[in-house]
C-alpha cells in the first residue's frame, strides 16, 4: 500500500500556512494578543480592589437575587472558603480568564448563532467547524496559540474560546429554531420585517435557551483552566498543575476544591438566570 500511495505532507502544509499567517498577519495577532492581556488585567485588577468579604457579599447577594437562599449561602461561604485556604488571588486570576472567554464567546458565537439560524447555507457551514471544534483535543489548539501569541494567559483564553463558543452557537440557533410557528406566522401577519420579527419575537422567546448556551460554555472555559495553565495562565490551575508536577496530593485536592466551588456558584447563577429570563417573558 506505501510504495503505490505516497504520503500526502499534511504536517508540512500546515507548518507552511502557520508560518505564512504568522509573518503576514503578525501585527494583528499582537493586538489581539495586547487586548485580550489588558482585559484579563483589568478584570483582576477591578476584582481585586475589593477585599475578600466585600465580593463574597457581593456574590452572594447576586444569587439571592437570581437564584434562592440555600445557594447564596452556599456562594458567600464557598469564597470565604477560597480565600481562607489562601487562593483568592488564583482565583481571581482563574474568574478573569473565565469570564474573558465567556464574553468573547457572546459576542462572537450568538451573531453566528443568529445568522446561522436565519440562513441555510450558513449553517451547513457552521455545523461542521463546530463538530470540528468540539471534537478536536484540547491540547491541539494549544499549539498554534503558543506559536501566534506566544506563553502566557492570551494562549489558555484562545483554546477557551474555541474549546467553550460551539454550545453558545448551537444553542442560539436551537432557541431561535424553536419558536412556534404560529407565532411566526402571526407576525408576518402583522407586516413585521425580519429584524423586527427577530428583536422582537425570536430572541426573546429564545432566551433561556441561549442563557442555556452561555452557561454550558462558562463550565467548559473553568474545564480549561488546569490546561491553560500548561501554557503559563495563571490562576487556580497553575495551582493543580504545579501540585501534580510536585506530587503534593494536598495542595492539589485544596485548587480543585477552589475550581469546584466557582464552578457551582457559577453554574447555578447562569442557569437561574435562564430561567428567571423565561419567568418574566411568561
Amino acid at each position: 500500500m506505501d510504495k503505490w500511495l505516497p504520503k500526502i505532507p499534511l504536517a508540512d502544509w500546515i507548518d507552511t500556512f502557520v508560518d505564512w499567517l504568522t509573518t503576514t498577519f503578525g501585527g494583528f495577532f499582537d493586538g489581539v494578543s495586547s487586548a485580550v492581556e489588558n482585559s484579563v488585567d483589568g478584570i483582576v485588577k477591578v476584582l481585586g480592589l475589593l477585599p475578600p468579604i466585600i465580593l463574597a457579599i457581593i456574590i452572594g447577594l447576586l444569587a439571592l437575587w437570581l437564584t434562592k437562599k440555600s445557594i447564596a449561602i452556599f456562594s458567600f461561604i464557598g469564597f470565604l472558603i477560597i480565600d481562607y485556604l489562601g487562593y483568592w488571588d488564583a482565583m481571581l486570576n482563574t474568574l478573569a480568564l473565565v469570564l474573558t472567554s465567556v464574553i468573547i464567546s457572546i459576542v462572537v458565537g450568538i451573531p453566528i448563532g443568529i445568522w446561522s439560524s436565519q440562513k441555510a447555507m450558513v449553517r451547513k457551514i457552521v455545523t461542521p467547524i463546530l463538530d470540528f471544534m468540539q471534537t478536536m483535543p484540547a491540547f491541539v489548539y494549544l499549539l498554534p496559540a503558543i506559536f501566534f501569541f506566544n506563553i502566557g494567559v492570551v494562549p489558555g483564553v484562545v483554546a477557551s474560546v474555541i474549546f467553550a463558543m460551539p454550545p453558545t452557537i448551537r444553542l442560539t440557533i436551537l432557541g431561535i429554531q424553536q419558536v412556534p410557528a404560529d407565532i411566526i406566522e402571526a407576525t408576518e401577519s402583522f407586516g413585521s420585517t425580519t429584524s423586527q420579527r427577530l428583536l422582537k419575537v425570536q430572541l426573546p422567546l429564545a432566551m433561556p435557551t441561549i442563557m442555556a448556551g452561555i452557561n454550558q460554555s462558562i463550565m467548559l472555559a473553568l474545564s480549561m483552566v488546569v490546561i491553560a495553565s500548561m501554557v503559563g495562565a495563571p490562576g487556580l490551575g497553575e495551582e493543580v498543575y504545579r501540585a501534580v508536577t510536585q506530587l503534593k496530593i494536598g495542595v492539589g485536592v485544596e485548587a480543585g476544591i477552589a475550581i469546584v466551588i466557582v464552578a457551582i456558584v457559577l453554574d447555578r447563577i447562569t442557569q437561574n438566570a435562564g430561567k428567571r429570563k423565561k419567568r418574566g417573558n411568561l
